[in-house]
C-alpha cells in the first residue's frame, strides 16, 4: 500500500479535494488581510466576534462559539445536553464520528453512555429512532460519511425533529458537511439547523480552510460552551491563522456545492459503467461517494498505482477491504476542474 499512496502523493491532479494540504493554502487566504488586522486572544476580540456572528446568521441560531476542532466542539455539545436534562445517555449511529475516531472521548471524559442506532450499513429509520429509551441528545450526521454521504429526506428530518421535540430529547447536527448537503435539500443552512437544537459545522472538509469548526444554538447553551472551551486548552492565545482562512474558503466555496455534487454525479455514472466497479451511493446525493472495487487489497493497489502513474491523475492513496471487495471515498472539491476530459478519458480507459 505504500506504492498506492506514493503514487497518489506524485500525480499534478486528483479526483477528490481542492488540492494538496501545503503552506499555500494559508498563504492564499492571508493576501488580502492587511497587516495591522487585528488578533483574537484567548477567545475574545474583533476577529472571532464577527466571524461568529456571520456564521450564527448563516446557521439561524441566536449563538456561535468557534472551536479548533470539531471532536472538542461536539463532545461538549452532548455534556452540556447531558448536564442539562440530567441523564446521562445519548444516541448516535454506529459509524458516528465520537464512537469510531476519538478513543471513547465521550465515555472516558464524560461518563456518557452513547446508544448505536439501526444498522452500520444504512441510515437510521424513524422507527429506530422512536423505539429509543429515555436520552438526552440524539446527534444526527447530514451527511452520513462512513456509509458514502447519504442523507434522509428533509421529510424525514422533520418527522425526526417533531419526535424528539415531542419527547424532550435535544437533537444535535453533526453538520461537518452540511454546507456540501444543501444542493440536495435546495434549502439555505438555517432551513435545515431550524430543526436542531444545536449545530456543528467544519470548515476544513468540504470548505477546506485550515482547520476549525463553528458551534452554534441558543446563548446560554454558547456562553457554557465557552467555559468547556476553555476546560479543553481550546482558548488557544489566538486562532485567527484558523478564522480568517476559514471564512476566506467558505465565501470562495460556499455558492459551489452543487456544482461539486454535480461532477460527482457524473463521475460515478462513469465508475459504476465499469466491471467490477461501483459507488454508494450510486447517484451521489452530495460532492461525495464512496468507490467499490471487486478483488482483492494489495492486486488492487498495484492496479490502481500503475494506472495513477500513467495518467497523472490521483485516484486514491488508501483502500479499505472488508467483505471480499475494496473501497475508497471520492470527494470532488476544486482539483476536479483542473482535470482535461482527455486525461479523464484515458483514466477510464486505464481502467477498463
Amino acid at each position: 500500500m505504500e506504492r498506492l499512496a506514493d503514487t497518489y502523493r506524485q500525480t499534478n491532479v486528483q479526483l477528490s479535494g481542492h488540492g494538496k494540504r501545503e503552506a499555500g493554502v494559508l498563504k492564499r487566504a492571508f493576501e488580502h488581510v492587511r497587516e495591522d488586522e487585528p488578533s483574537d486572544q484567548y477567545g475574545q476580540g474583533k476577529t472571532i466576534r464577527q466571524f461568529e456572528e456571520k456564521m450564527a446568521q448563516v446557521l439561524g441560531k441566536e449563538s456561535a462559539i468557534f472551536f479548533p476542532s470539531g471532536t472538542m466542539a461536539q463532545q461538549i455539545a452532548l455534556r452540556i445536553w447531558c448536564d442539562e436534562t440530567g441523564k446521562k445517555k445519548v444516541a448516535y449511529h454506529p459509524l458516528c464520528h465520537l464512537e469510531i475516531h476519538e478513543q471513547d472521548g465521550l465515555k472516558e471524559l464524560h461518563h456518557i453512555e452513547p446508544i448505536l442506532v439501526g444498522d452500520e450499513n444504512r441510515l437510521m429509520t424513524l422507527e429506530e429512532i422512536q423505539a429509543l429509551p429515555d436520552i438526552a441528545c440524539l446527534l444526527l450526521e447530514l451527511p452520513q460519511r462512513e456509509i458514502g454521504g447519504e442523507l434522509p429526506t428533509f421529510e424525514e428530518l422533520v418527522a425526526i425533529h417533531e419526535h424528539c421535540r415531542e419527547k424532550g430529547i435535544h437533537l444535535h447536527l453533526d453538520g461537518a458537511r452540511l454546507f456540501e448537503s444543501l444542493p440536495y435539500y435546495e434549502k439555505e443552512a438555517s432551513e435545515i439547523c431550524a430543526l436542531f437544537d444545536s449545530v456543528y459545522v467544519s470548515f476544513y472538509k468540504g470548505i477546506g480552510g485550515i482547520a476549525g469548526a463553528i458551534l452554534a444554538g441558543p446563548k446560554a447553551f454558547c456562553d457554557t460552551s465557552k467555559v468547556w472551551k476553555r476546560r479543553y486548552g481550546g482558548d488557544l492565545i489566538s486562532l485567527y491563522p484558523y478564522i480568517l482562512s476559514a471564512d476566506y474558503y467558505y465565501e470562495l466555496r460556499k455558492d459551489k456545492m452543487a456544482e461539486y455534487r454535480n461532477e460527482a454525479v457524473r463521475l460515478a455514472a462513469r465508475f459504476n459503467e465499469l466491471d467490477g466497479v461501483w459507488t454508494n451511493p450510486r447517484i451521489p446525493v452530495t460532492n461525495m461517494f464512496h468507490l467499490h472495487f471487486q478483488g482483492e487489497k494489495e492486486e488492487l493497489g498495484e492496479k490502481i498505482a500503475r494506472i495513477q502513474e500513467e495518467t497523472g491523475v490521483g485516484i486514491t492513496g488508501y483502500l479499505v477491504e472488508k467483505d471480499g471487495h475494496c473501497s475508497t471515498e471520492v470527494s470532488i472539491g476544486d482539483t476536479f476542474e483542473r482535470i482535461t476530459r482527455e486525461q479523464l478519458d484515458g483514466l477510464f480507459r486505464q481502467f477498463r
